[in-house]
């Protein structure tokens, strides 16, 4: 008499054995997922969405409590709401892409072959560590009409010096200076990530089939480099109209508004001129600006970019 030979099982695929799992253990599992993602949302609600919405509905009110649109037509006939705006979009526009390009290009320098690299990458990632405040102080230093050591170069040279930070036609240049310092490393960091992510055949292909370095980086590298590029630009833009540390140390505001940005101006109206309608409406107007340049970078910019 032969034993019968048992006939190979296989295992249920996962949404099969979900299935079959019992009612108590899915409720479990959801309870346990939730209880994990409850602390994250508690501090999204308090400190993201309960401001926006306190926020819209101070804008919606006058300073007597009235419902009412005076503090949008406030807005729309406040000229400095409109300089301070213009301010915000030229220093997005001249720190953004100059610290993404320099970012890319100390990425590709101390991924090379480089004796001391490792110091390198230290040296550029080391203003990104500093404190706000000491940021600001440093860059204060470095335009003081009198002793900073731009001016003294400028002297030694035999060129006129200035006051940077006093002069409106200098100011906000000077700002923008001070932030791709600051920024520029720490996007190196995510560029240098993702270049050690390639393929080193990718190159080498490249090489054999005779292409010059900038037509691989032009053509291979850079692209393959979008995601990165996208989440950088995304954080380089959030940034530029973030800014309100430096602009406490080093000018504010000024001179005559000519440095002073949205959202330093939001923070003056609130706690400086105590009108915390008018702030409102300035922050929703921070809030629709950063709306519009999300969906115009995950709808335009999200098409050029290539995962794989």
């Amino acid at each position: 008499m032969t034993a019968a030979i048992p006939t190979p099982t296989t295992a249920p695929p996962p949404e099969e054995r979900r299935r079959r799992a019992p009612l108590r253990g899915r409720l479990g599992d959801q309870a346990f997922a939730w209880a994990l993602l409850a602390p994250a949302f508690v501090v999204l609600i308090a400190f993201t969405h309960y401001p926006i919405i306190r926020s819209a509905w101070s804008s919606a009110h006058s300073r007597r409590g009235d419902l009412s649109a005076v503090q949008y037509e406030t807005l729309v006939n406040d000229p400095v709401f409109w300089q301070v705006l213009r301010n915000n979009l030229w220093f997005a526009l001249g720190t953004v892409p100059t610290s993404m390009a320099l970012a890319i290009l100390m990425a590709v320098w101390v991924n090379g072959k480089l004796r001391g690299k490792g110091f390198v990458r230290l040296a550029y990632f080391t203003p990104t560590i500093l404190p706000m405040v000491a940021v600001a102080s440093i860059w204060l230093f470095f335009f003081s009409p009198g002793v900073g050591p731009i001016n003294g170069l400028l002297g030694a040279v035999g060129l006129p010096t200035r006051n940077w930070l006093g002069d409106p036609d200098t100011v906000l240049p000077a700002l923008m200076v001070m932030m791709i310092w600051k920024q520029a490393g720490f996007f190196m960091i995510f560029y240098l990530a993702g270049l050690q992510n390639m393929s080193p055949e990718l190159e080498e292909a490249s090489t054999l089939e005779g292409a010059s370095r900038w037509y691989h980086f032009r053509r291979v590298t850079f692209p393959l480099l979008m995601p990165t590029t996208l989440f950088v630009f995304v954080v380089a833009v959030t940034d530029a109209f973030k800014i309100i540390d430096h602009l406490f140390i080093m000018t504010g505001g000024g001179p005559n508004n000519a440095s002073n940005l949205l959202l330093f101006y939001i923070y003056d109206t609130a706690f400086t001129f105590f009108d915390p309608n008018y702030a409102g409406a300035l922050t929703m107007a921070l809030v629709v600006i950063l709306g519009l340049a999300a969906v115009i970078q995950f709808t335009v910019l999200e098409r050029r970019v290539h995962y794989r």
